[in-house]
Formats: C-alpha cells, sequence, structure tokens
C-alpha cells in the first residue's frame, strides 16, 4: 500500500490518495485499476478505518485507488473546485504514469458510496471509454434534482448552482444520452432502511427504461459502515468478472 500525493491541475493544489497494490510476486503487472470514493462524511482513508477493503482485495490482481473528494460530489462545481475532473484527467494520469497498471481498453473500475456512489455512477456512465464497470452504494443519485435542506442550501447552490451544472452533473440525464450497447457494467444497491433507498429505486427504473443492463438489489440494513463493508465484496467480485481477473473470496 502507498500513501501519495498527486499535483491536480484541476484542483491547483496537491491532494492526497491511497493505492493499494496486489501482493502477487507471481504476477508483476500490468494490472486493471479499481477507484473507490468515499462519501460527504469521510476522507480518502474511511475505507481503509472502517472496512475491510485490504482483505478483499489482497490476493486480486487488481490495483485499487481510494481517491479524496472533499464534499463536492467529484463535480466541476459550478462556483467551486473541479473534482470530475481532478479524477478523470489529473488522477488516472498519474495513477497511469507511475504505477503499472493496464492502460489499453477498457480496464478501469469505479465504485463507491452515498456521496461517492452518486459520483461513481455519474463518472462512470459520462465516461464509458474509460470505465468498464460501475459500484454504487447506497448513492444520492438525484441529489442534484432535489434540492437539500437550509442547512445544505448553499452548498448545493455552489456545486450545481447554474442549469450547465445540473445538466452536466445529473446521472439521469448522462444515462439517457448514452447509448445501451456501449454502457459499462453496472451494479447498485442499497439497504432497505436507508433514507437514500428513493434514491436507487428511482436510477434503477429509469435504467430499466433506457434498456441500459445492470444489477440492482436492495439488502437489509440502513446507511452505515457495517453494511457498506458488508457488501463491498459483492461490488469487488462484480467488477473482478466485468475485468475478466477472476475472484477468489478473501472474506473470513
Amino acid at each position: 500500500m502507498a500513501q501519495v500525493n498527486y499535483f491536480s491541475k484541476a484542483l491547483r493544489k496537491e491532494v492526497g490518495c491511497y493505492v493499494l497494490l496486489p501482493d502477487r510476486q507471481e504476477e508483476p503487472g500490468p494490472y486493471p485499476v479499481f477507484y473507490l470514493l468515499h462519501g460527504l462524511s469521510d476522507d480518502y482513508t474511511a475505507w481503509l478505518r472502517w472496512s475491510n477493503v485490504e482483505l478483499y482485495v489482497r490476493e486480486l490482481p487488481l490495483i485499487v485507488v481510494l481517491m479524496d473528494g472533499d464534499r463536492w460530489f467529484y463535480c466541476d462545481a459550478s462556483h467551486g473546485p473541479a473534482y470530475e475532473s481532478a479524477l478523470v484527467e489529473d488522477l488516472v494520469g498519474f495513477v497511469d504514469r507511475y504505477f503499472p497498471t493496464r492502460t489499453e481498453g477498457r480496464c478501469r473500475a469505479i465504485g463507491g458510496l452515498s456521496m461517492g456512489g452518486y459520483g461513481a455512477l455519474k463518472i462512470g456512465l459520462k465516461y464509458p471509454e474509460m470505465f468498464c464497470s460501475i459500484s454504487a452504494h447506497s448513492g444520492c443519485h438525484a441529489i442534484c434534482r432535489n434540492k437539500e435542506p437550509k442547512d445544505f442550501e448553499t452548498a448545493w447552490r455552489r456545486i450545481w448552482g447554474t442549469k450547465r451544472a445540473i445538466r452536466d452533473n445529473d446521472p439521469f440525464r448522462i444515462a439517457e444520452q448514452l447509448d445501451p450497447r456501449q454502457a459499462p457494467a453496472i451494479w447498485i444497491d442499497c439497504g432497505r432502511d436507508d433514507g437514500l433507498l428513493e434514491d436507487s429505486r428511482q436510477m434503477h427504473e429509469h435504467l430499466r427504461k433506457l434498456k441500459i443492463k445492470h444489477e440492482y438489489h436492495e439488502f437489509p440494513g440502513a446507511h452505515c459502515w457495517p453494511y457498506w463493508d458488508e457488501h463491498l465484496p459483492q461490488a469487488v467480485a462484480f467488477h473482478c468478472q466485468v475485468l475478466g481477473i477472476g475472484r477468489q473470496s478473501n472474506r473470513a
């Protein structure tokens, strides 16, 4: 595992990230890459602190990158920083330059929870030439359509404060512009006691109407780390199948 800083031109500053490297001496690479995004109340250390992600990917020929998205929903904000560009332009380029990654074709996966679930789905649908699979746990997929309570209103306007920002960051609209034959493989799940369950249900129905193939699951649980840690291995297995690297179960 490497904790590194990279300079983001989009953000005009250095940004931290973790890169989890395969422990497979017999397979020196190059490897596909899984970009895993955190939620609103966390940072790029959260998946390491609150889940067993290291255990789940330890024996896989897969690089996992834990990006920092601050609280900007992985968007190029209308009145703020450009975290979407920081990912698709700066971070992907940095990882491909300094780590043994597969860069041919579609050999990247992207996933996340809550804010990161929204970000993963939005970015994965927006850049299908870059990402072959998407996983979204408990995503707030309709957030740029539905204004939040007043304690979030100022932040909402800074991120999605123009018609263009809403258009460019609405995964519902992005899905409508996508040829279903070019869509990445998609996994969406949410807990039945999660306050964001309706967002996942709406996205599932929208993708179904658009004839975009995807897997949708509702499981027991709420908006919490025990839920996400329980279902992360399923998402990892889903990505591994799409990436064609197989899957060994690492759960105790």
